[in-house]
């Protein structure tokens, strides 16, 4: 089983980045591996695409060296093993309330003593029976991470509880869902969302965790590294192609090019 070069560097203290991939084209996680993020994020609760098409995806990013952190929705337990088996080294659960429902991504994240997550082995994480029973559950547990996502002030109220689950590697707090369910969406220089992260990173500092969120530039980064975050994930492809047509059409406009957006 691959080890976590992801797991390696939280280890060492070192800030690991992530970017978000939308589009379901494997091409676009193999060349993203390939460049070299420690990871990708993948995002099932959002998406529409299948476990099929995941698990494509997830093949074209193992050319490289980028891991697969994946997002299930809310409560689907079920789906984290499966998410697990088809390669991802890294799980982010989302909208996540208290501990014990952090003990729940637990127990179907971790093989036993750790949890009670379901042996098969006949998949890409194993890979595919070559390793004995024995191996594979221990290197499992020890190479895989769990990120729970904080998103909403109950939870923010109950990080340091989230934190002290056996088992969580990183605490990740959700800047969009904070704001919308706080009821000022978009507003993230709020001193509210400051609060919020404040709370989140002193959380992770006492129970010995790592954290993360969303950097929106290279000088957020750099505050959010001085507030002690090691888990960032910053852009998106479906961003990164928005911006690169608009300086396109920016750039051509003067030369008396025409664009006839419908955005």
């Amino acid at each position: 089983m691959r080890k976590s070069v992801i797991k390696q560097k939280l280890a060492r203290n070192e800030p690991v980045l992530l970017t978000q991939l939308h589009f379901t084209d494997p091409s676009v996680f193999e060349l993203t591996s390939l460049m070299g993020f420690d990871g990708i994020w993948m995002d099932l609760e959002h998406h529409t695409y299948s476990m099929e098409t995941a698990t494509a995806m997830m093949r074209a990013a193992r050319v490289g060296g980028a891991e697969i952190l994946a997002r299930p929705a809310k409560g689907e337990f079920t789906r984290i093993s499966r998410l697990l088996e088809a390669g991802a080294h890294g799980i982010m659960y989302p909208r996540c309330d208290h501990a014990a429902e952090a003990a729940e991504v637990v127990r179907w994240a971790k093989f036993a003593p750790q949890g009670k997550r379901g042996f098969d082995g006949g998949n890409p994480d194993m890979p595919y029976c070559t390793m004995s029973m024995a191996d594979y559950i221990r290197q499992a547990n020890e190479e895989t991470f769990l990120l729970i996502q904080l998103e909403e002030q109950q939870a923010v109220d109950n990080a340091q509880a989230i934190a002290e689950v056996p088992g969580v590697d990183v605490l990740f707090f959700g800047p969009g869902d904070f704001t919308v369910l706080s009821g000022i969406p978009g507003q993230f220089d709020h001193p509210s969302v400051t609060k919020a992260m404040e709370k989140v990173a002193e959380a992770a500092r006492k129970a010995g965790k790592h954290w993360g969120t969303p950097a929106f530039s290279v000088d957020h980064a750099k505050k959010l590294l001085d507030m002690g975050a090691t888990f960032l994930c910053h852009t998106a492809d479906i961003l990164l192609v928005k911006d690169g047509l608009s300086r396109v059409q920016r750039e051509f406009a003067p030369l008396g090019f025409r664009f006839s957006s419908r955005l």
